[in-house]
């Protein structure tokens, strides 16, 4: 529950900028002005070097008058230049494997290296932790390297829209209404995608990417799983489990940032969803092995992997 906490810190600083009276002038608009003042507070929290808050302050008191629309604008040509695509290389390496998602959600399914990279401490915790529940030997290259290639592009395109998921949460417009429409719209309803996220120009993501993410993330994995006889329907109830985990994530996100009622069961039926990617690195395992499918052991799995994210929470 990183990015709730994150978010608990903006709705923080938003209440004391409130008790402060420290708002946006009534000539722009609140919640984007709003979420601006709050990300500057932020940053003036960040250390630097010896700097205290004294310094930082003088030194935003000395230099904003300076700053000026000509001057952002020239900054904006000097990082950008004429070319918009070129904006990408400013953004991190995760957001440029979110954009190699194809616009068009064609049936190729891919995943970037920044995703890959990430998931691989997933992947040595799966190795460690179950191959001997597979009869494995995690100390042995060849046990790893066999069935690395499907596990690792699996868990890979999990964590891709993970990111995207997480992209949805800081909305970089600042707009609370955006991942309030997001929060409550899935694969399951027939819905057409918000106007208010078609029309968002977001640093993260084309609308076309958007719109697959929340309607159907898993499409190209599940097709591609399917074409090497490795899709099964338990994978499908985890996959959808999934999706229903990032959909309540939304929820509970748009509930803290609006200051609306959080619902226990939501969060530990989120709680019980959230290590849904270790139970489809185990059926693949199975499958890839020939073998049935253990459910003793899959019921065990649900059990101590829900344990385990409570405790993280603590």
């Amino acid at each position: 529950m990183e990015e709730l906490k994150k978010l608990e810190q903006v709705q923080k600083v938003l209440s004391l900028m409130q008790s402060h009276r420290i708002t946006s002038s009534s000539r722009l608009p609140a919640p984007e002005s709003d979420r601006f003042l709050s990300s500057l507070v932020l940053l003036l929290m960040q250390p630097c070097g010896e700097l205290g808050f004294e310094e930082k302050c003088q030194l935003v008191c000395d230099n904003v008058p300076k700053l000026s629309t000509l001057f952002l604008e020239e900054v904006s040509a000097s990082l950008l230049g004429k070319d918009k695509d070129k904006g990408l290389d400013m953004f991190p390496d995760k957001i440029k494997d979110i954009c190699s998602l194809k616009a068009d959600f064609n049936d190729e399914a891919m995943v970037g290296l920044d995703a890959m990279q990430r998931a691989n401490s997933t992947l040595e915790d799966f190795c460690r932790s179950y191959f001997m529940f597979h009869d494995l030997d995690a100390s042995k290259p060849q046990s790893i390297f066999r069935y690395l290639p499907i596990l690792s592009f699996t868990e890979s395109y999990i964590y891709q829209l993970d990111c995207l998921n997480e992209s949805l949460l800081h909305e970089p417009v600042g707009s609370h209404n955006v991942l309030k429409e997001a929060a409550f719209v899935s694969a399951s309803d027939d819905v057409t995608l918000p106007s208010t996220l078609v029309t968002c120009k977001r640093k993260s993501s084309s609308a076309g990417s958007v719109h697959a993410f929340l309607t159907d993330p898993f499409r190209q994995l599940v097709l591609l799983l399917q074409r090497h006889g490795l899709m099964t329907e338990r994978i499908g109830e985890e996959l959808r489990g999934g999706e229903e985990y990032w959909k309540l994530e939304r929820q509970l996100c748009s509930a803290m940032i609006n200051k609306e009622e959080i619902s226990i069961q939501v969060v530990m039926r989120a709680i019980h969803l959230k290590s849904f990617d270790y139970r489809v690195l185990n059926l693949l395992l199975f499958n890839v092995r020939g073998e049935k499918v253990d459910n003793i052991f899959m019921d065990f799995l649900s059990a101590s992997e829900f344990l385990v994210e409570v405790a993280d929470d603590l």
